[in-house]
């Protein structure tokens, strides 16, 4: 277990991974980092209309989760064990499903520059779960940003994130 400072967990929205971190940074006395989707102004208007708001939206996120992957160096010094609700990574996964042409092109030069220096997490959980209950798990935690959230968004990302999961950690999953 000493291997194992840093866990991540990652899934589709609702899949219960701010759930599983809190449970299981709180077992290990861990530090816990949960992504702050909540201070993104433009998400709920992303939400509402995706290709007006995906680039401010994709940025302010890219931005925000560098800043709270660069803190991890210093918790190291301070904690044991680290456990995340989120990889960066996942980052590509909704910028590739959401921004295109120039906009993708500027995110594709400025990603490398933020990911080369940060921690890779020791340990990455992948949450999977039917869209169904993928749904039911949105609707049920009734939070306001998310009231317009589709099913068909909902399955792109699903999609989205089953392509990144068993292509690009093909070789690394155990």
């Amino acid at each position: 277990m000493n291997e194992l400072r840093y866990i991540a967990i990652e899934g589709v929205i609702g899949a219960g991974k701010s759930s599983l971190a809190a449970k299981l940074a709180e077992k290990l006395n861990a530090t816990v980092i949960m992504e702050e989707f909540e201070s993104n102004p433009f998400l709920e208007k992303f939400y509402d209309d995706r290709k007006r708001f995906a680039f401010q939206t994709q940025m302010f996120f890219l931005i925000n989760r560098f800043k709270q992957q660069q803190n991890l160096n210093q918790q190291n010094l301070f904690s044991n064990y680290i456990v995340s609700d989120y990889i960066f990574d996942k980052d590509k996964i909704f910028a590739y499903l959401n921004l295109a042409g120039d906009e993708l092109k500027l995110y594709e030069t400025i990603f490398p520059l933020l990911e080369r220096d940060l921690v890779k997490p020791d340990l990455v959980i992948y949450l999977q779960s039917s869209i169904d209950r993928l749904m039911y798990n949105i609707k049920k935690r009734a939070r306001k940003v998310e009231k317009s959230l589709s099913r068909s968004y909902i399955t792109e990302l699903y999609d989205a994130y089953n392509n990144f999961f068993f292509k690009y950690f093909k070789n690394k999953v155990i």
